[in-house]
Order: structure tokens, then C-alpha cells, then sequence
């Protein structure tokens, strides 16, 4: 199989494909006499992995040390939890922030809604000089 048709068949483009490859993730692939990549279906599991952890938020290192766990020998899932436990960890940091955002942006819009516009402020908008 061709890597436009693996792309296709996996559903990510053959740059994607290309640069997985030069980055270690997918082994270096047969070649015909005429230079052509050809993906077997271990090969395309492979694709298909990739593209289901970046699905989940991964980096293309840590993917690449997951697969080069499992080629290793060893069973990568414990490691796969502790990632997951991370991003969830950086998403639960994240999402606090933006609440905190959130409600002081709130807070800045009814000052906007209660105050006059025409209010001269002490540097450029009192909406936002606001103590």
C-alpha cells in the first residue's frame, strides 16, 4: 500500500505520515525498486495508533516512547496511565483558570452595563483600571 493510500485509509494526510516516519514514531518502511513507501497492515496500525493518541491530546515524543516501550517488551499501559493522569491534572489546572477568568471578565462586563461610558478614566478605561 502506498502512503497516500495508507493516509487516506486511516484518515491523516501523507505529510503527517511522512513526518511520523522521519521522527522515529513508524519504523522506516519498505521501499520498491522505484523509491515508493509500502505500509503493510502492522505498518497501518501503527498509522492508526498515532492518530488515536494525538486524538487524546499526546505529543508525538510521548507516543514515540509509548510504541518504543511496546518494542521493548514492555507493556506500556502503566506509563500510558500516568500521561493521561497528567493531561488530566494541566486540563483540571486550565479549566480553573478560565472559570477564574470567566468571572472576572463577568464582573468587568456589569461594570460596563452600570457605569456611565462617558466616565473619565485614570489612565485610558475605567472598566478595566478598575481596583
Amino acid at each position: 500500500m502506498s502512503v497516500g493510500a495508507a493516509a487516506n485509509a486511516v484518515g491523516v494526510s501523507a505529510r503527517a505520515i511522512r513526518l511520523w516516519e522521519s521522527k522515529g514514531l513508524i519504523p522506516k518502511l519498505e521501499r520498491t525498486t522505484t523509491g515508493y513507501r509500502t505500509f503493510t497492515a502492522s505498518d497501518l496500525a501503527v498509522v492508526h495508533f498515532i492518530q488515536q493518541g494525538k486524538a487524546l491530546g499526546f505529543t508525538l515524543e510521548e507516543i514515540k516512547n509509548i510504541i518504543d516501550l511496546q518494542q521493548a517488551g514492555v507493556c506500556p499501559c502503566p506509563r500510558v496511565v500516568q500521561a493521561i493522569d497528567a493531561h488530566l491534572a494541566v486540563i483540571e489546572r486550565s479549566i480553573a483558570e478560565l472559570s477564574q477568568l470567566r468571572d472576572t471578565l463577568s464582573v468587568a462586563r456589569r461594570t460596563a452595563d452600570t457605569e456611565s461610558h462617558g466616565e473619565r478614566s485614570r489612565v485610558v478605561c475605567h472598566i478595566i483600571e478598575r481596583d
